[in-house]
């Protein structure tokens, strides 16, 4: 069975009994136990009392923009205030600084590359990664305009027989490295963003020779992330 269609089955899962990307199995843990709803308001920009009113229109109206400022160079990325759950999420997630340190856990060549677990800050947890986050999922917000071309930002989730709703995992994301190995996909995960500069950086990522679980064997992490203002 190739990796492309053992992933459709089981893609990257969050679950504590459930696989990652590639559906391999990963020992249970707590870390994903609950199951809360995220905030269901999209973030607002404030604007200045002395700013015109369709200067302010217009920001609220912007798809906003955020470095992802990775060991191995930056990707820009433009979130969809059409998945507003999901951009309101990852907002408050950089806010937090959340994703400082995280690692690259799982890299598939002509596939894609994911991050967001958490636990990939501990190295003694590395047969857990995959299944950490934030002890939270996001409602499903999978749009048909928005498909897995090269680039594509999408939100990883559990598979359907235990996701049926397709919630998405709370910090864990994927970036897409090929539209044809991806386009499987579409229709089944809710894509939230798209990168527009560092297409490059995605295609160095997804070169780095792994190991059989699809773990870099160096580690590649996201260093921060800055909103562009």
């Amino acid at each position: 069975m190739s990796k492309k269609h053992f992933f459709l089955t089981a893609l990257i899962s969050v679950s504590a009994i459930v696989s990652t990307s590639c559906g391999q199995p990963k020992a249970k843990t707590g870390d994903t136990s609950e199951s809360t709803k995220a905030t269901t308001a999209a973030v607002q920009a404030e604007a200045s009392p002395t700013e015109p009113t369709d200067t302010v229109m217009n920001k609220e109206n912007e798809n906003p923009l955020y470095e992802i400022h990775t060991s191995m160079g930056t990707i820009t990325v433009m979130l969809y205030r059409e998945t507003p759950l999901h951009l309101a999420n990852f907002e408050n997630l950089v806010k937090r600084n959340y994703y400082d340190g995280i690692l690259f856990h799982r890299v598939i060549p002509g596939f894609m590359i994911q991050v967001g677990d958490p636990l990939t800050k501990d190295a003694s947890r590395v047969n857990e990664y995959g299944t950490g986050g934030p002890g939270y999922t996001i409602p499903a917000e999978i749009k048909s305009e928005f498909t897995h071309k090269k680039g594509a930002l999408a939100a990883a989730r559990r598979g359907d027989a235990a996701n049926p709703k397709r919630e998405s995992s709370g910090s864990q994301f994927y970036i897409v490295q090929d539209a044809q190995g991806c386009s499987h996909l579409d229709g089944q995960y809710t894509i939230f963003g798209e990168t527009v500069d560092g297409f490059d950086v995605i295609d160095k990522i997804a070169a780095v020779p792994t190991n059989q679980r699809d773990l870099p064997q160096r580690e590649i992490k996201i260093v921060s992330i800055n909103k562009v203002e």
